[in-house]
C-alpha cells in the first residue's frame, strides 16, 4: 500500500458533522498528512473485502447487545411515521 503524495484533478466540496470533521482533523495529525490524505486512506480502506461488514451479522450484534431502540420509543417512532405517512398521502 503506497502513500505518497496523490496527483489532485478533482476539487470536491463536502458537508460534514462536526464529530467527523474533528476526527478527520485529529487523524491528519496524528499521521501527519493532509485532511485530503485521511479521506483518501479512509475510501481505500473502506473497498478492501475484509473491511466491508456483513449486514446480517451487525444487525445480530445489534439486537443482542440491547443497544437497539427501547420498545417505547420504536413505538413512538412508527406513531410518527403512520401520521406522516398520512398527511403525505392527504388522508
Amino acid at each position: 500500500m503506497c502513500y505518497g503524495m496523490a496527483t489532485m484533478t478533482h476539487r470536491t466540496t463536502f458537508s460534514l458533522d462536526e464529530g467527523t470533521t474533528t476526527r478527520i482533523k485529529s487523524l491528519a495529525k496524528l499521521w501527519k498528512v493532509s485532511q485530503a490524505e485521511v479521506v483518501r486512506r479512509a475510501v481505500s480502506l473502506a473497498e478492501k473485502p475484509e473491511y466491508r461488514p456483513d449486514p446480517v451479522a451487525l444487525l445480530q450484534q445489534l439486537h443482542s447487545s440491547g443497544e437497539g431502540l427501547s420498545a417505547k420509543t420504536a413505538k413512538a417512532y412508527l406513531a410518527e411515521v403512520r401520521e406522516d405517512r398520512k398527511k403525505w398521502r392527504g388522508a
